[in-house]
């Protein structure tokens, strides 16, 4: 099987918008139309292209828990919003995805606003396989403070 680049609209739409801060921010808002529940964190994607996302979202009163710092939910939140975009710009046009699992390790309390980055060496998937996306998602310092693998089932395209 010859590979056929993503058909992703989110890719296509980070290459007509994604250079501006306003294009940045309107490419985040469709992908928040597109799936509500992410709307939660108030995203911003950095970096989009196959095998690299890069978003990040701040620390605010609506993403803490009991303890005034970023609940463990939102950065599940935004390490599979990065993961499944990943996976979206990079996987093969003849097929999909839809997570299945996810394994995730809180590593240190979250006190500042923060990133999440899914980056791939490879991603020529070209069978219905499950992948592991692998997430961390950093503070302002540098520090992984959350690491999630997220499972995701690939198949093809009916």
């Amino acid at each position: 099987m010859t590979y056929k680049p993503s058909k992703s609209q989110l890719l296509k739409l980070w290459k007509k918008h994604g250079k501006s801060p306003l294009g940045r921010w309107f490419v985040s808002k469709v992908i928040c139309f597109m799936a509500p529940y992410f709307k939660t964190i108030k995203p911003r994607f950095v970096t989009v292209e196959p095998g690299h996302i890069e978003l990040t979202f701040k620390n605010r009163r609506a993403v803490h828990n009991h303890i005034k710092t970023v609940h463990a939910i939102a950065m599940c939140n935004a390490a599979e919003l990065a993961g499944g975009t990943c996976l979206d710009v990079s996987l093969h046009a003849d097929y999909r995805w839809i997570p299945v699992g996810m394994e995730v390790k809180y590593l240190k309390l979250a006190k500042t606003d923060l990133r999440a980055v899914c980056k791939l060496d490879t991603y020529d998937w070209q069978q219905e396989q499950d992948v592991v996306m692998p997430v961390g998602v950093f503070d302002t310092h540098g520090n992984e403070v959350f690491h999630a693998a997220i499972t995701m089932r690939i198949s093809e395209k009916k």
